[in-house]
């Protein structure tokens, strides 16, 4: 496996991929402004997939469970750059200016194509990965400034995203669950998102589920992978990742201890 990552700046960096898949589960401090050069990426957060190619801009927003599984394309590496739009940052350009940040907005990926104006700022950064020396800061800075005030021109909602620095809130356990389940994330993180502290989401969810987190998580991963097999017709390969497994022998030994037979044994008998 050949996995690069690059940093001009803390804030700024270049990733590159050469190997056939690289899955990671992420859950972003900050709003993270991506620019695909090369490569294909697949995004699955709580009711949403996302398929991104080259050229493609979009932003993810913080504090959002998310797997992403990066292939090379046509020949050619993932290869991405990627911008933190960092809360201390945002807080700064937003200080003096009106703006409805506390009202409620989608936290869903934000998605810009192939924007000119996008394009032509994260582009120019390509260069700036061959310095020798280090990137000052003031160049660092104009530049994610550029990239916010080009969103902030382009997408009449995003001040409502970027100017919103309020931190998770108590809210409803089971159908955080429910949406999130396929993501591997320790208890401690959880219950930050659900305005929980560690004790208090262990307590909670024993008293709403009647079972361990761990037995639970299992038993909602399989029962959506079953369900994956059978009525869409998905390869084991296909599926294991996206459901939350790390590894497909775990995933067919997990499979074939609840439900009796495995995954490629449910396939010949749909067929």
């Amino acid at each position: 496996m050949d996995f690069q990552i690059k940093y001009i700046t803390p804030d700024i960096k270049l990733s590159s991929y050469d190997d056939k898949l690289f899955k990671t589960e992420v859950l972003f401090e900050y709003h993270m402004l991506v620019w695909f050069i090369s490569g294909e990426t697949k995004i699955i957060q709580a009711d949403t997939t996302y398929l991104f190619g080259a050229g493609d801009i979009f932003l993810i927003p913080r504090n959002q469970p998310a797997t992403i599984i990066n292939y090379p394309k046509d020949g050619l590496p993932h290869k991405a750059v990627a911008m933190h739009l960092t809360t201390e940052r945002l807080a700064n350009i937003y200080r003096d200016k009106e703006t409805y940040g506390s009202q409620p907005v989608s936290q869903k990926i934000r998605s810009y194509k192939e924007h000119p104006l996008l394009k032509s700022c994260l582009a120019s950064l390509i260069p700036y990965f061959d310095l020798q020396d280090k990137l000052p800061e003031s160049i660092a800075d104009l530049k994610i400034n550029e990239a916010i005030s080009i969103l902030r021109v382009i997408d009449a909602d995003i001040d409502q995203l970027l100017a919103n620095f309020d931190e998770p809130g108590k809210i409803d356990l089971v159908s955080f669950m429910e949406k999130n389940f396929m993501f591997n994330m320790p208890a401690k993180k959880i219950g930050y998102l659900t305005g929980r502290s560690l004790s208090t989401f262990n307590r909670d969810f024993k008293r709403l589920f009647r079972t361990t987190p761990q037995k639970w998580l299992v038993q909602k991963r399989l029962e959506l992978a079953h369900y994956e097999l059978s009525e869409k017709r998905k390869r084991p390969v296909d599926v294991y990742l996206e459901v939350g497994f790390e590894n497909l022998s775990h995933f067919s030994f997990a499979f074939k201890k609840l439900y009796g037979y495995s995954p490629s044994e449910l396939g010949e008998k749909r067929n």
